[in-house]
């Protein structure tokens, strides 16, 4: 049975003070839920998150890693760094890591690759931009983005795969895809791993929908069959607005 997971992705936010601070805050006010709370603060954060999570029924992601074991690569950092600290999930292409940092879907193959290798589990991004919407291009771009990043996997690697889609428009722009239009492309994405993978793996796969998810609209999109949960940004940085999407299960 698939798991509902929020996330929490806090990108580029939060001085060291400041994650302590909101962390503390989301475990003195987390509910008691079924629903996998994750949290993604920045690279020097990492290591006190989860110092700070333990034990208490949250897990710490990374941002992002590199596809390399290790070697000259000023400024990245390896699946075993993230390992070495207890970060065991990490997030793949991301829309901003596509768009200002030109990672490809072969790219991010790789990093998958690299992840799972580790035993790590990927929560991969993916996703169209408004111009694909619009000349009604969404579903191609969508299926291929998966197929090239993720449909070499074999079925055993499915276990440690959670997808998340985020239509790029949608994202810090306040707009939103509809719940119908969520459940519609989720359940094109489960359809297709489903015609790949057969239905046990498709049946079994969590879905994240990304972009501007709020405390306001939140039970309205986890209500969709086929949407497991949410890849929150801007809402995930306060605590009681974390919190109450994680309540919208």
């Amino acid at each position: 049975m698939r798991k509902n997971i929020v996330a929490g992705n806090w990108k580029m936010h939060k001085t060291q003070k400041e994650t302590v601070a909101l962390l503390e805050e989301i475990i003195a006010k987390k509910p008691n839920t079924t629903t996998e709370i994750i949290v993604a603060p920045t690279f020097v954060n990492l290591s006190k998150a989860v110092e700070i999570t333990n034990g208490k029924g949250i897990t710490v992601a990374a941002q992002n890693m590199h596809q390399a074991e290790g070697g000259a690569f000023t400024g990245e950092i390896a699946a075993s760094m993230l390992t070495d600290i207890g970060v065991t999930t990490v997030i793949l292409g991301h829309s901003e890591r596509r768009a200002y940092f030109h990672e490809t879907d072969g790219l991010l193959a790789n990093k998958v690759d690299t992840a799972l290798k580790h035993e790590m589990r990927v929560i991969f991004c993916f996703g169209e931009e408004l111009k694909d919407r619009q000349i009604n291009n969404h579903f191609n771009i969508v299926e291929n983005q998966l197929r090239d990043g993720l449909f070499h996997l074999g079925k055993k690697d499915w276990a440690n795969i959670v997808l998340a889609y985020e239509p790029v428009w949608a994202i810090g722009t306040g707009e939103t895809a509809s719940p119908e239009q969520a459940q519609e492309m989720h359940l094109f994405i489960r359809n297709l791993v489903e015609k790949v993978y057969g239905f046990d793996i498709a049946d079994n796969l969590t879905i994240l929908y990304g972009g501007s998810v709020k405390p306001d609209n939140a039970k309205e999109i986890f209500s969709k069959p086929d949407v497991d949960g949410g890849l929150i940004g801007g809402a995930a940085l306060k605590a009681d607005d974390f919190l109450a999407i994680v309540n919208g299960f």
